[in-house]
Formats: structure tokens, sequence, C-alpha cells
């Protein structure tokens, strides 16, 4: 008796020790998630961008919009002086800013696009104190999407989006209905799934240690990010958000991207598969982690330009489905 006494105790004291760690891993992953390095943007980039712009003899303007709680967004507005009456909403990753799409940016442009590349909130150049995975992003996609839709008054608006952007992208969808088509890369399913990952990668395990052993950590970022500062991750949830939309959706995931594996794009095309007549997935091989450009550029394009293309809605204003 007295053994398996010491046993007990010892077993509640380890579990204790085990649920503190937990709670002190919770609260330092919550506080590094909302508040990413900020990459700030630099005139060398600006200058590449302004030299990427004359190149496709198109025009770079600094915009900004006003968001829901009145944080100021910035970001550039590049438009061809010749080209099709279409834009695309470029939207980036976590810790990084407007930079991180000037690629894809090159590439509408060459196509005749005209493009918008924002800075997201607390990120950039944008204001905002909390980075919050869409509970607030997806309101400040919305306002992009009015301004592009009165500033430049396309034929069609769409969307393109990697990582955070890419969830970001698709948790507008709700509030963004006039988006013509979107393309997704890389996105989480939810910010709960998220976090199983990305917690259990530090590790070096999959997302069952997330969902298991750390599973207490993750409850208890999310209670902190409730009480600390009035934010309910739950709503961070693009397989949701996608499922009250009927925009066009294409999503890529790599079968090869260890930083979001692809079953959340597989999770979000498995609950939405029955409800919107357009929503594709495609996994190449070889991609990591908003890695399809880099791993097939030419099957890339033709599915980027082609997604746009085949959703088009001529003769119709932006925003009036």
């Amino acid at each position: 008796m007295n053994i398996m006494r010491i046993s007990l105790r010892r077993i509640a004291i380890f579990v204790g020790i085990w649920l503190v760690l937990c709670m002190a891993i919770g609260v330092v992953a919550t506080q590094w998630a909302l508040h990413p390095w900020r990459r700030a943007l630099t005139p060398q980039a600006e200058a590449l961008a302004q030299a990427i712009a004359a190149r496709d003899d198109a025009v770079l303007s600094e915009v900004s919009v006003t968001a829901d709680d009145g944080t100021t967004l910035r970001g550039w507005s590049i438009r061809p002086l010749h080209g099709k009456a279409d834009a695309v909403i470029l939207l980036h990753g976590v810790a990084d800013n407007r930079m991180g799409m000037i690629g894809y940016a090159d590439l509408l442009l060459r196509h005749g696009y005209a493009v918008l590349l924002p800075d997201a909130r607390a990120h950039g150049e944008s204001g905002g104190e909390l980075a919050t995975y869409g509970v607030k992003e997806a309101g400040d996609v919305r306002r992009w999407y009015d301004w592009v839709e009165q500033a430049e008054r396309p034929r069609c608006i769409d969307g393109l989006g990697n990582s955070m952007g890419a969830a970001l992208l698709l948790e507008s969808l709700p509030a963004a209905p006039g988006f013509c088509a979107v393309v997704a890369e890389s996105p989480f399913a939810n910010f709960r799934e998220a976090s199983y990952d990305r917690l259990a990668e530090r590790l070096g395990a999959g997302a069952w240690l997330g969902r298991t052993l750390l599973r207490p950590a993750v409850e208890t970022g999310f209670l902190y990010a409730r009480w600390k500062y009035g934010l309910d991750l739950e709503q961070a949830s693009p397989e949701n958000a996608v499922a009250a939309s009927s925009v066009p959706v294409l999503l890529i995931h790599g079968l090869k991207d260890t930083n979001l594996p692809s079953r959340h794009s597989e999770m979000i095309l498995a609950r939405n598969k029955n409800r919107i007549p357009a929503l594709e997935l495609w996994e190449p091989a070889e991609a990591v982690h908003t890695g399809a450009a880099a791993a097939e550029p030419e099957e890339y394009e033709r599915r980027l330009l082609g997604w746009f293309q085949s959703h088009d809605a001529p003769g119709e204003t932006a925003g009036r489905p």
C-alpha cells in the first residue's frame, strides 16, 4: 500500500508539473502568435516594387483604408496602363508584409490584371497590435474589397492568398461575397487544428501530440486569448467560412508541406465538397509550404490564370455576382 501511495503521489506530482508547464507554454505561444514579428517595409523593397511596376507598364500607388475598429491599413495598388478590367487582391503570410506577394503580382500584371497588395493588420506598415488570424482580418479584407470596387471599378475582383493570407481570404468570403473567384495556397482549416500542428512541430512530432499531451497548452492559449484580449480564436475557421459562401475556391496545398500539412485543405474540401459548385484542390507532390509556384511554375501559372478566367463574369460589375 505504501508503494502504491508513493507511486500515485509521484504520478500526481508529474501530472501537476506537466499541466503547469503546458499552461506556461500556452500563454507564451499565444503571445507569440498574436504578436508576430513585424517585417519592416524598406526603401529597397519599395524601389524593387516600383521597378517591377515600370517593367510591367503599370503604375504603383500607396493606398490605405480604415478598418471597422479604426485601425489604418496600408498597401500598394498597382494598375496596368493597358490591360484587363479585372483586379486581384493578394494576401501575404504571417510575419511577412506585402512584398511577400510581389512575385505573384508580377505574374498577374504581365497578364494584364490590376493588383492590390495590402499589409495585414499588425504587419508591415499597417496598424494594429494583434494578429487575429481572421477574427478581425475578415472585415479588413472586406474593406479592401470595397476600396477596389469603388476606386478601380473592375469587371471582376479575384483573390489570392498564401498561408495566413489564404486563411484570411477564405474567412472573408461571407463578408465579401462578390469575389468572382479565389485561390488559397496552404491555408489552415481552423486555428485550433493549426495550433495542434504548430506546437507539435516545434517538438519534431505530428499533430497527434498537440491533440493529446499538448492539448492543455492549446486550451490554455484559447482561454488566455479570450481573457486577456477578448478574442475568440474559435472564430478563426476557414472551413466554416467556405461553408457559408458560394464563391469559387481553388485550394492549393503541397504534399511536402510540414508547416501546415495538406490535411488542412483536405478538411476544407471534405467539409464543403457538396456545398459549393466550384471547389477544387490541387496537391503538387513536391511542393513545400506555399511552394507550388517554385515546384511546378508552369502548372501553377496555368491553374491560377485558368481558375480566374473560367470564373470571370463578363459584363457584370464586381460585387454583383
